[in-house]
């Protein structure tokens, strides 16, 4: 540690830092408005959607959503240079996270509606790869999880956040610093790739264990081998090992964490172990748990209760974690600002389904084992990525962490 403190002070060879609040450097501006559901159908201009933001710290231009935008309509436009963040989310540690348009673009690119951008004035030199891990350090997270407020969901106010402070180093330091955090995502980054790689060929084996002969098989629906849990439970019964979010649930890998928020009152759905437990509200549709303990749950997550001698619950399991499903579970989803998962078409899902349920579990077995190797968080490469980023995590702060003049 006292060495990179050595390196920074040598850096900055005695230069002071100079902090200003967000409000003296840098404007904000709102996403879309005025859109319903029929806007982002066949649209014919694209948008940065609130998932792209949060899973990036750097906008990903490969995976723009289209919108349907009016010449008349005056609706806010994207800018390189400028930082986006969400507006809001299930958590607190989860809102206004933030994402940097580090790439230069010629047309028109607008902002989801639950987000909104900071684009700073024109005298302000702050380098967009710098931004992109300044507003993720641990520091600055701090600052910005302040200005939210709420308590089933948490919404950023923009006169707490237009007084969030930044360090504003020189251009040389800000160049310096993205050289040294770009070398350790980098290796990070390899890890993904090997990763996506091996996600690939469990799919590959996935898709070929369930390419069945028709005599062997039965086409059902979801509805046929499994239904709703109509378990109702009580808030004292649950705590954050047993209570489920949408927000507790994994994001693109089987498993939950523990909860840090345990309503103490509602109604609330229970699930038993083996149910199934799906994100039912966007960006949240691909989560999915098999539950391997009984507790509940709220609106926003579905509990698919498997029907005993019906199916087996763990080839449930894998036939609902297929990108299929998610396909179909986002396609059918209902609503224009937070769009649900649609339970009666949710149930209409057709799958096949062995006719021997001896066969269901050696496939089930199977799957399990690249589950393993590909989702794990204790076993194989998401481990080791997991390792690579608290490392990155750590020189971030340590790199970031600017002497200030609190006077």
């Amino acid at each position: 540690m006292k060495i990179y403190k050595d390196y920074i002070d040598k850096l900055l060879d005695g230069i002071k830092i100079e902090w200003k609040t967000l409000g003296e450097v840098a404007k904000t501006y709102g996403g879309l408005s005025g859109k319903n559901k029929d806007d982002f159908k066949n649209g014919n201009a694209k948008y940065i959607s609130y998932k792209n933001i949060f899973n990036n710290i750097k906008i990903n231009f490969d995976s723009l959503e289209a919108v349907k935008i009016s010449a008349s309509e005056k609706q806010n436009e994207v800018k390189y240079g400028d930082v986006l963040f969400t507006a809001s989310s299930e958590t607190v540690d989860e809102v206004g996270i933030s994402s940097s348009v580090t790439t230069k673009f010629d047309e028109k690119v607008y902002l989801n509606s639950f987000s909104f951008g900071v684009r700073f004035n024109d005298n302000i030199q702050i380098i967009p790869e710098f931004s992109k891990y300044l507003f993720r350090s641990h520091f600055m997270r701090a600052q910005i999880t302040k200005t939210a407020s709420g308590v089933t969901r948490f919404n950023i106010s923009k006169s707490r956040f237009n007084k969030i402070k930044i360090p504003i180093p020189p251009l040389s330091v800000q160049a310096e610093i993205v050289c040294i955090l770009d070398a350790f995502t980098e290796l990070t980054t390899e890890l993904t790739t090997e990763l996506t790689a091996r996600k690939k060929q469990y799919s590959y084996y996935r898709d070929l264990l369930l390419n069945f002969d028709n005599g062997e098989i039965e086409w059902k629906t979801l509805g046929e081998v499994a239904q709703y849990s109509k378990i109702r439970i009580n808030c004292d019964q649950l705590d954050k090992t047993n209570y489920v979010g949408v927000d507790n649930l994994l994001q693109n890998r089987a498993g939950k964490k523990e909860s840090n928020y345990v309503p103490i009152e509602g109604n609330l759905t229970g699930y038993c172990n083996n149910d199934i437990l799906i994100g039912n509200i966007r960006p949240y549709l691909k989560k999915i748990w098999q539950a391997d303990r009984a507790g509940g749950t709220n609106g926003d997550v579905l509990v698919v209760h498997p029907i005993n001698g019906a199916i087996n619950p763990r080839y449930l399991y894998h036939v609902l974690a297929d990108e299929k499903f998610f396909d179909y579970n986002m396609q059918h989803a209902k609503g224009a600002k937070m769009p649900r998962g649609n339970k009666s078409k949710i149930m209409e899902y057709h799958f096949p389904v062995p006719k021997n349920l001896d066969v269901q579990e050696r496939i089930a077995l199977t799957l399990d084992k690249f589950d393993t190797l590909t989702n794990s968080i204790t076993e194989g490469l998401p481990r080791e990525i997991e390792l690579r980023q608290q490392q990155y995590e750590y020189y971030r702060d340590m790199l970031l962490d600017f002497p200030q003049d609190i006077a």
